[in-house]
């Protein structure tokens, strides 16, 4: 007998696009013919709660608890009709359905304000004039929090719109407190969750629910679904899996989960769910399931089928977006951080460039699990064919492609692929700032549609950077992210602070890098993490190679990932979070480049030891070697071509005139035919439009064969050949084209 699968994503990750894991799966099963359906029931918690009866009925319980009610909350409670009345049509303007309110929302009239309006920045500022679309986001976002600030004092602790009591999932070492969370009575918000999902059971009739749970803000929600499945559906089974099921749980030994879930699978969750549904129709036996945990015999035992291998990317089919609620997502701002501002505002599709990391060389990275490790990349054929099925469901064509890094030559050849095409597109990444982002091939992925990359700068130390093993330097993310910015990609650099071993003295120069990147405009947005210590990383399984040493703590029965550690020589970091997080603030706002670093920090910081023109002369550094590697592609317009001549001191020359058109100008250039048949059979061999690109080494050698050499090439040094994206330098028989790849 077939079996029915839904997938669900519990409460809660976004608000503007569906976390893309179920819809990886529904792809793999459909290529297995397998019936699968799916919901994000994240955001239809939120709908259902934000919406005129939902917050009726927020407001009712309130009154019937009778709760003590700080200043904030008593004003909310006491502008509940204003609040009843907004809603509806401020969730209709965020889902993009009304978009003419803006105008109505930037009206101190028409929303009712309580604590986060305290904190409005000077939106004409941030905003200007004509923005007001943006700032009427803005403004709801502020409003929609106002609403999650009383629910949490009034209804349910643990309520937020990205999270849903992440505190217990972050600390779950012990699954003690997270059970005794789920045996209280349900939440408000729960009652919701639980409305919703009985729903979906009642419409697709499952054998099967599949629950991703990617973050530990999403555990409880999961926990409280299969409970309510187990209790009152006892025939459906379930299976648990997700990035906080592969980085937490990979030694679990607690059995009590099992009361929320029949399986846990660990990894890629195409082989493991299509060999359990075998399992269930009885096709295979428990010992064939793959990376599976389950209870046998009353014992918890784990089958990994060593024979069934993974599936290749270009076997697992194209991700399936149907059934999601597309157009009810919502896009709020955070406008502080403007890769953040990306992350919430706007729906984007989600595809993966390839599996792994091709790095996967990063000491506090999970270099030995299998999301890290195994490198499959995508081919650039099959990703533009998968990204057209999507935009033709989706209607949509933003993508963020979410590779932990994705790699430069598969980019290069995706970027080739979509202006080949002509498909349009909206797309960003994940990167690492390494060498091979010239100016060039930055050109080129923004002529394909993109707007912004973020990687991880981490320490701004070029010791710091070496002992993680970045395989990057300061100089060299110098010049990367100025060709981004150049190229008018943005740049997001993730940062770390408080890594084994690093002084407060590395903290103040690395932050005094950060400076220079933002005040240099090469870098816009930017976000500082704390370095953690996972158990998965070469620093987790050899601590003491690094300089600190593993605090001893009793193995988990449940979750066990992050490894407390004593660091002897490093500073407390903690105490210098703060000033650091001011100061990127300020940096990302254009503000207090020129201030001293120790006056963003309470505490005494010591004087900066980095020269105050690192970055300037980082930039300043000419590469001028030529890479004879590389290929020439020309992205532009067909040129026409006219023959003509002319009288020169009394002597006839043959001319050819070469006309550019783009999309801004016509490029008109004249000149000597001679020259001109080299540019001709130059631009047909780097036509993007071939399968073969001109090679360094055939380009030089037509050069030569149209007898140009050096005389000629000195004169060809005169004559102001501009082309679209493309110039030419002939100086001594070698050649430089802006449009290398």
């Amino acid at each position: 007998m077939d079996s029915k699968i839904l997938l669900i994503t519990p409460p809660f990750t976004q608000l503007n696009t569906p976390y893309p894991a179920t819809a990886y799966l529904k792809g793999f099963l459909n290529t297995q013919n397998i019936d699968s359906f799916q919901c994000d029931l994240g955001i239809e918690t939120i709908l259902r709660v934000f919406s005129k009866q939902g917050l009726s009925k927020v407001f009712e319980r309130i009154e019937q608890n009778k709760p003590q009610l700080s200043m904030n909350a008593a004003r909310i409670v006491a502008l509940k009709n204003q609040y009843i009345n907004t809603i509806d049509e401020v969730i209709s303007f965020l889902q993009n359905k009304k978009t003419n309110l803006a105008h109505l929302i930037c009206n101190d009239e028409f929303l009712p304000e309580a604590s986060r309006f305290e904190q409005v920045e000077d939106t004409e500022t941030l905003f200007g004039i004509m923005g007001i679309s943006d700032k009427a986001r803005y403004l709801s976002t502020l409003y929609l929090e106002d609403i999650s600030d009383l629910i949490v004092e009034t209804l349910d602790s643990d309520f937020g719109f990205s999270r849903y009591a992440e505190y217990i999932g972050l600390s779950a070492n012990t699954f003690d407190v997270i059970y005794e969370k789920t045996q209280q009575p349900l939440s408000f918000i729960d009652e919701v969750l639980i409305q919703l999902l009985e729903e979906k059971i009642n419409t697709y009739f499952p054998d099967l629910v599949g629950v991703s749970i990617p973050f530990p803000g999403n555990l409880l929600g999961a926990l409280r679904c299969g409970q309510f499945i187990k209790q009152k559906y006892p025939k459906i089974k379930i299976v648990f899996g997700g990035g906080f099921m592969n980085t937490e749980l990979r030694s679990l030994s607690e059995k009590r989960i099992f009361e929320f879930t029949d399986f846990i699978t660990l990894d890629d969750g195409e082989a493991p769910i299509n060999q359990l549904i075998a399992y269930l129709n009885k096709k295979i036996n428990s010992s064939e399931l793959v990376r599976t945990f389950l209870i046998e015999d009353g014992e918890l035992v784990y089958r990994n089928f060593s024979e069934k291998k993974n599936y290749k990317q270009n076997e697992v089919g194209t991700p399936d977006y149907s059934d999601f609620q597309l157009k009810d997502f919502l896009s709020v701002i955070e406008i502080a951080n403007p890769m953040h501002r990306l992350w919430n505002d706007g729906r984007w599709n989600k595809l993966t460039f390839a599996h792994g990391c091709y790095w996967a060389q990063c000491n506090f990275c999970d270099t030995s699990l299998d999301y890290i490790k195994r490198y499959d990349p995508n081919s650039a054929v099959i990703l533009c064919d998968r990204v057209e099925q999507i935009i033709a469901q989706t209607g949509e064509n933003g993508f963020h492609f979410v590779d932990e890094a994705a790699p430069p030559s598969l980019m290069r050849a995706f970027a080739l692929e979509v202006i080949r095409r002509n498909l349009t597109l909206v797309w960003w990444t994940n990167v690492r700032f390494e060498r091979n982002f010239t100016a060039d091939l930055c050109i080129l992925l923004k002529q394909s549609g993109c707007i912004a990359v973020s990687g991880g700068l981490e320490v701004a130390s070029d010791r710091i950077l070496k002992n993680i093993n970045k395989g990057v330097d300061i100089d060299q993310v110098a010049k990367v992210t100025e060709n981004f910015t150049a190229a008018g990609i943005m740049v997001h650099a993730y940062l770390m602070y408080g890594f084994p071993t690093q002084t407060l003295q590395e903290t103040i120069d690395s932050l005094e890098i950060v400076r220079q990147l933002f005040s240099a405009g090469i870098v816009q947005s930017a976000y500082w993490h704390k370095f953690t210590m996972t158990a998965h990383s070469p620093i987790g399984l050899n601590p003491e190679a690094f300089g600190v040493s593993a605090l001893k703590t009793q193995v988990s029965s449940f979750a066990n990932n992050d490894i407390p550690h004593d660091d002897p020589t490093g500073c407390k970091h903690d105490l210098y979070a703060e000033g650091l997080r001011k100061a990127l603030f300020n940096y990302m706002h254009g503000l207090g480049f020129d201030f001293e670093l120790s006056d963003w920090f309470d505490l005494s910081v010591p004087k900066t030891k980095m020269s105050p023109t690192r970055i300037e002369r980082a930039l300043a550094a000419q590469n001028t070697e030529i890479d004879k590697n590389k290929r020439f592609v020309w992205i532009g317009n067909q040129p026409s071509f006219r023959e003509y001549s002319k009288t020169k001191k009394g002597k006839k020359v043959e001319m050819l005139e070469i006309l550019i058109q783009n999309k801004k100008e016509d490029i008109l250039v004249n000149i000597n035919l001679r020259y001109g048949s080299f540019v001709r059979q130059l631009l047909e061999k780097c036509s993007i439009s071939n399968t073969h690109f001109a090679q360094y080494s055939e380009v030089e050698l037509l050069f030569e064969t149209q007898g140009l050499g050096v005389a000629y090439a000195y004169k060809f040094k005169k004559i102001p050949v501009l082309f679209w994206f493309c110039s030419f330098n002939f100086v001594n028989s070698s050649i430089q084209v802006a449009n290398q790849i």
